[in-house]
């Protein structure tokens, strides 16, 4: 006997060989494979990065150690991009008060997008996109957006995820290694939208700042990283525990759907939100709202048949440590960032524009 997505596989790849013009069509929506990377693998219920386990990084590399992995091959080369003397020149730049006029008003991933292009104007070293060059751009956009989102002082010599919890979660001695395994475990998942958008962008040989900036536009959407703000709702609407399974009813009574469950790539249960599930059931406080979302998870399990996606964990780490409305997507952003500029470093070393053809379905010219 034979896994039963293993024989649905071989029976589609049987019918994109027999019917090729159906290849492109299905490629769009979780089919096969469009183009090589050697960044991420998803297999057997299972993320790897650069043949690493995820899940195993979490729990014992740092977020800077993680980007420096995919964007290099080698995680040891994050003291040289993240730690050197080169980052003092950007702790000067993002002090100036141009820079912080910039997020006035704005939410944390805003402030991103309002931030990038100036400073892409200030980094001199913006449009040297050998893949050899790229990554020390990386390292000086993700620490600029670790400190826009912060709302703090961007320090040379401080890790990102410390910086975080320092403006986000100050005295929980906790925080810096949560918010540390939620970085990684975004920091790439393959080939979705926003990774796709990003290859696109790098293609036309845009700068790794613009690669982020049509990242962060891809992510915000409501079908993509927009999951965090949608599961924040539904566990509003949740007053208590014993009112989970009846929230879950009414939705589906009403027609509506139970954001953040259930993942194509992952039938069993996607594994980033089973480590971050656990890591936020070891750090929330007595009260904390985090029995709720447990009791939603639950209920979505015995009622739906659904496992929770990586947005619930995100919601249930900002839950658990009472992290500010909206840190579940910044977690996202700044963690998926590493894998963008990932995916841009491939795209630079293969001097090619991503270019795909559409099947014209209008009406036919002179009708």
């Amino acid at each position: 006997r034979y896994p039963v997505e293993d024989v649905e596989a071989l029976r589609l790849r049987q019918s994109l060989r027999r019917h090729p013009e159906r290849t492109a069509p299905q490629a769009l929506h979780f089919g096969a494979p469009v183009l090589e990377s050697a960044l991420t693998l998803v297999e057997g219920g299972r993320l790897f990065y650069r043949g690493r386990d995820a899940v195993e990084l979490a729990r014992m590399e740092s977020f800077e150690r993680v980007a420096a992995l995919l964007w290099t091959g080698d995680a040891g080369s994050a003291e040289q991009l993240f730690f050197s003397s080169s980052a003092e020149p950007l702790t000067a730049e993002l002090s100036t008060s141009s820079y912080a006029a910039a997020g006035l008003g704005l939410g944390p991933v805003e402030r991103c997008q309002a931030g990038l292009p100036r400073l892409c104007d200030a980094d001199a070293a913006a449009w040297d996109l050998r893949p050899t060059a790229v990554p020390a751009t990386g390292a000086r956009i993700l620490r600029a957006m670790a400190c826009w989102m912060a709302g703090a002082g961007c320090l040379a010599d401080t890790a990102i995820a410390a910086t975080l919890a320092a403006a986000w979660a100050p005295g929980r001695l906790d925080a810096p290694r949560a918010l540390e395994a939620a970085l990684i475990l975004c920091a790439d998942h393959e080939l979705n939208v926003s990774a796709f958008t990003a290859r696109c962008v790098a293609s036309a040989d845009a700068t790794p700042y613009d690669v982020v900036c049509a990242g962060l536009a891809a992510l915000r959407g409501r079908r993509h990283g927009g999951y965090t703000a949608r599961v924040a709702a539904l566990l509003r609407e949740v007053t208590d525990p014993s009112q989970a399974a009846p929230t879950l009813v009414d939705r589906l009574r009403r027609g509506e759907d139970v954001p953040g469950f259930g993942h194509s790539l992952y039938p069993q249960g996607d594994p980033r939100a089973s480590e971050l599930l656990g890591i936020a059931h070891r750090v929330a406080l007595p009260g904390s709202r985090l029995e709720v979302l447990e009791a939603v998870v639950e209920a979505a399990s015995s009622i739906l048949g659904e496992e929770p996606t990586l947005d619930v964990g995100l919601v249930a780490l900002e839950t658990a440590l009472e992290l500010p409305a909206g840190s579940a997507l910044a977690l996202f952003a700044l963690g998926r960032t590493a894998g963008w500029i990932a995916h841009a470093v491939e795209e630079y070393s293969g001097d090619r524009l991503i270019r795909p053809r559409a099947r014209y379905v209008g009406p036919a010219p002179g009708s």
